[in-house]
């Protein structure tokens, strides 16, 4: 039975092959005379149409012994035996119309030399055809090109040695730099999304020969990132993706290379090393690019590496760890890193990751399992000169302390030791101060911190107001003298004019002493008064020619204010 169900499954593909080409064998009234085997499928064909195009059919009937050769096999010369590519060739000997296109092309270029159909034999063979379609048509798009070398990798090594794929590379580096450096579409980097979906052995190729060709940095650093977001994510076995993923990091430009990869880009890469279990030195050149650009990371990026597939749990805070212990020794090895310890002051890099960090371990907090070791071992990897202000840590470290209640006072104390309690701002320390979750330690540290600020806040306070009224009064006092010496003057003059008036004397003798005397009192009253130094205008006395009245005449001063605050 089984064998009469095997001869019966051939006898029905061979009547479907034989119907298929009966459909394009024109020479009806001359019988079939040889049937050429390709893998499982017969195809019942005419020997003087064949030779007349194949050098190979043509030596294989012309030397066989067999007097009279009506069978066949080619199985083995036919790319992976495939009985399609010779369909295609038959057809074309028979002079049957059939569409070449971008995908069949390297298939048909390998069986036309297979079957040695070259000009030798008969003008414009399929291999000149080929050759001519391959130049003027499938290669001269970046599309055409890229379906061609993918269609190779199933042709090997044939395609290699024919030089198909290498000018399939050559096209597609030329026109990947021409489009990375003139895009003709929208959005810019489309050529890049068309290049990633090649296998990564020619995706390595390419790459290479758009470096050669002097691309700019960021047009290698797109090509590998579109790469990786096709390949990655694609369904496969473990060994498969890890497989991807070292081809990727193998091909990732150096920073001498390239412009910088994005950092977000590096982390995915990073978790999708940890999930396939790829070896320690890959994980560790990831961990080296994550940590030279980490503070051009967000949180999300951070998240990335830490959290599993889903999500949901933190798995991998210790790459977390090591990715931020790393930053931290770039930055004490750069001589421009600005990194002091102590009261220093440190890099504006080095104070964006802590911002990044401080709301990273904020997210994680929440894990409830979470050691207080792998949370305090991520919050603490920065230096605490790190930080302007501990508020965001605070917060973190709260949140943590909120999620896990059973903590002892040992357990949170080693919590809030990532944190400095006097680098908290006003409204954290009250805050801290009332917070019950916060070991006693902490909170007398907030409360002291306020103690000694209000202390010196009202010294200072104390020392600015006496030293204001101490001003006030001095001045007040010169005032008071000014005036009490003004009043004396007047006094005088006051007087001397009593008596002249008593004396009623108008010889000139007595005149020149009473002038000389009014001009040494005007004198007098001009530098004690004090509206005079003001800009006021002079006083002037006039005594009238009997010497019995006096008329005081002066400008209005303008109005001094004086005030003790």
């Amino acid at each position: 039975m089984a064998a009469t169900s095997v001869k019966n499954s051939h006898t029905s593909r061979l009547s479907l092959t034989m119907e298929r080409t009966g459909q394009w064998v024109v020479s009806q009234e001359f019988p079939t005379d040889i049937v050429i085997v390709v893998g499982t499928e017969s195809f019942p064909l005419h020997k003087f149409m064949l030779v007349a195009k194949s050098g190979y059919l043509r030596r294989k009937i012309m030397e066989s012994d067999a007097p009279d050769l009506t069978h066949l096999d080619i199985t083995d010369i036919i790319p992976g035996g495939n009985a399609e590519f010779f369909e295609r060739a038959a057809k074309f000997c028979y002079g049957v119309n059939f569409e070449i296109t971008v995908h069949n092309i390297a298939a048909l270029r390998c069986v036309a030399e297979r079957l040695e159909m070259t000009d030798d034999y008969s003008p414009s063979n399929l291999v000149s055809r080929c050759n001519e379609f391959l130049r003027r048509a499938a290669l001269t798009s970046l599309r055409g090109a890229v379906i061609v070398l993918r269609s190779c990798e199933a042709l090997l090594p044939l395609a290699e040695e024919l030089g198909i794929v290498q000018l399939s590379v050559e096209a597609l580096s030329l026109k990947a730099c021409t489009e990375s450096r003139f895009p003709t579409r929208s959005p810019p980097d489309w050529w890049a999304a068309e290049l990633a979906v090649l296998p990564p052995s020619s995706f390595n190729r390419v790459l290479s020969a758009i470096k050669s060709l002097g691309a700019a940095p960021h047009s290698i650093s797109t090509a590998v990132s579109a790469f990786a977001d096709h390949h990655l994510p694609l369904p496969s076995s473990s060994s498969d993706r890890r497989t991807h993923l070292e081809t990727i990091v193998s091909l990732l430009p150096t920073p001498d290379d390239a412009a910088p990869l994005p950092v977000g880009f590096l982390c995915t890469l990073l978790r999708a090393s940890a999930t396939v279990g790829s070896p320690a030195a890959v994980r560790s050149e990831l961990e080296r690019r994550v940590s030279a650009d980490l503070d051009q990371a967000s949180v999300g990026d951070l998240l990335a590496i830490a959290l599993d597939p889903t999500g949901e749990r933190v798995t991998d805070l210790e790459a977390v760890r090591r990715v931020v212990s790393g930053f931290v020794e770039r930055e004490k090895r750069s001589s421009l890193g600005g990194l002091l310890y102590g009261d220093g002051a440190c890099s504006a890099a080095m104070q964006r990751v802590a911002r990044t960090v401080d709301a990273f371990v904020g997210e994680v907090a929440t894990d409830e399992e979470l050691s207080v070791s792998g949370f305090a071992s991520v919050a603490g990897a920065l230096p605490k000169s790190a930080r302007r202000v501990d508020d965001d840590l605070y917060r973190a470290v709260d949140i943590y302390l909120k999620a896990h209640p059973n903590l002892d006072e040992l357990e949170r104390e080693k919590a809030c030791s990532v944190m400095d309690p006097l680098k908290l701002s006003y409204e954290a320390r009250l805050h801290a101060a009332q917070n019950k979750r916060l070991p006693l330690q902490v909170m007398l540290h907030a409360l002291y911190y306020d103690q000694l600020n209000l202390r010196s806040r009202q010294s200072d306070i104390t020392t600015t107001n006496a030293d204001v009224t101490r001003g006030q009064i001095q001045a007040d006092s010169s005032l008071i003298k000014e005036n009490e010496d003004l009043r004396s003057e007047l006094m005088k003059m006051k007087m001397y004019v009593t008596d002249l008036k008593k004396t009623k004397t108008s010889t000139s003798s007595s005149k020149r002493p009473t002038t000389a005397f009014f001009s040494s009192v005007t004198r007098k009253l001009g530098k004690l008064n004090p509206f005079g130094r003001l800009g006021s205008s002079k006083d002037t006395s006039v005594v009238d020619d009997a010497g019995v009245g006096i008329r005081a005449a002066s400008a209005k001063p303008r109005r001094r204010r004086f005030s003790i605050s």
